[in-house]
């Protein structure tokens, strides 16, 4: 998928190996998590400000593309 690109990055050294946006310590999982809950991608922004728009939009756009591939 995105592994260690320039919006997703997987390192032994950051967070245990757990995927995070490229250049923070914010995991993956975390936006998951907030429009799991109903959140916006704009309520996740506000919450984790070192995470860049553009990022979030290219992991939801290779995640869909992903999904629809194994469909």
């Amino acid at each position: 998928m995105l592994k260690n690109s320039s919006t997703i990055s997987i390192s032994s050294e950051i967070m245990g190996g757990t995927p995070v946006f490229a250049g923070t310590r914010v995991p993956v999982q975390t936006l998951l998590d907030y429009l799991k809950a109903g959140e916006s991608i704009d309520d996740f922004l506000d919450g984790f400000p070192t995470v860049a728009r553009e990022k979030v939009i290219t992991f939801l756009e290779e995640v869909g593309k992903r999904f629809i591939s194994v469909a």
